[in-house]
């Protein structure tokens, strides 16, 4: 039965650091597993785009816990996905094989952008923005009012993302050798653009050329930089449109998370610019792993209208 954040009563609190208590972070490129009792991980592929959601998800599940050597049974275990089943029959059927696939007794299931949130803020008030292969950004008010902005994928939404920068990256190099765009340092990548069209993996793979634009931006390529400038200033109006659902009156916190952000000032430093008084740029406490492990371990406050529980029945 899948309840909206009603932690476990049954089975009383867990202990932190519990034998048996489980946090799963998944992304577009990877899913990863943490055991808490001692710090074990493992990793299993990503969300694929047009795929089986449940199937795969509960594949990559599988193969996190094989590598992670957890053959133990788990008492509880929190999910934050990157492609959450918005049909309910599919969600249940989601947490279902999740707690048969680990044992578990108790699944808390939400979507990235929560547990994002929940690692990089303490007290669980302010502006989160996640940003990987695709971009969200979670805002919630002192009276636990959220607004979610983008996430929308990468053929919708995602502004700013590793993908929109890739995919720039990549069409910047496709004209430049038709000589149709600016000559650009990026077009000495070896890349044959048709093999993209067949891969089942093609929004990771498309992704994963962003870090080459912004090594090229970093080097002074006007082109590349021009795609990152486009990147931040998505980013930054994501962020300012979050900003702008919270009641006025105090400094929001906003935090920055996700493998972008792995460039550090070279996206950090000129989003600071594009944000209003309101925003203070704080540097996250933790990962969306640790945002996991803080729900998987206690209490779903001020996150309970995000959470899903779902019980085994005794």
């Amino acid at each position: 039965m899948l309840q909206r954040g009603m932690p476990s009563t049954s089975r009383g609190s867990v202990a932190d650091n519990g034998p048996a208590t489980v946090a799963i972070d998944g992304g577009q490129s990877s899913l990863r597993l943490r055991v808490l009792a001692d710090g074990r991980t493992g990793e299993g592929p990503g969300f694929v785009h047009g795929g089986d959601t449940v199937q795969d998800t509960l594949a990559a599940v599988r193969q996190a816990a094989t590598d992670a050597r957890l053959d133990e049974p788990v008492d509880v275990v929190a999910l934050g996905l990157c492609g959450l089943p918005n049909d309910v029959v599919q969600a249940e059927a989601l947490a279902d094989g999740v707690a048969e696939v680990l044992g578990a007794t108790e699944v808390r299931v939400c979507e990235d952008m929560v547990t994002a949130h929940a690692g990089a803020l303490a007290d669980g008030y302010g502006v989160v923005v996640a940003a990987g292969t695709g971009v969200v950004c979670l805002a919630i008010d002192r009276d636990r009012s959220w607004h979610k902005v983008d996430g929308h994928g990468y053929l919708f939404g995602d502004a700013g993302s590793a993908f929109a920068i890739g995919r720039a990256g990549l069409v910047a190099v496709l004209r430049a050798r038709d000589g149709r765009g600016p000559a650009t340092a990026l077009a000495t990548a070896h890349l044959d653009p048709w093999t993209y069209y067949s891969s089942p993996t093609v929004v990771d793979d498309v992704a994963r050329f962003a870090p080459t634009v912004l090594g090229h931006a970093a080097d002074g390529d006007a082109v590349a930089g021009g795609i990152v400038d486009q990147a931040v200033a998505d980013l930054g109006e994501t962020i300012r449109t979050a900003v702008a659902t919270m009641r006025p009156g105090e400094e929001i916190p906003v935090a920055c998370v996700g493998g972008l952000f792995d460039a550090g000032d070279q996206l950090l430093e000129p989003l600071a610019r594009q944000l209003d008084d309101r925003a203070a740029l704080t540097k996250p406490l933790g990962t969306p792993l640790d945002g996991a492990a803080r729900l998987a371990r206690g209490t779903l406050q001020p996150y309970d209208d995000l959470v899903t529980v779902h019980r085994r029945p005794e």
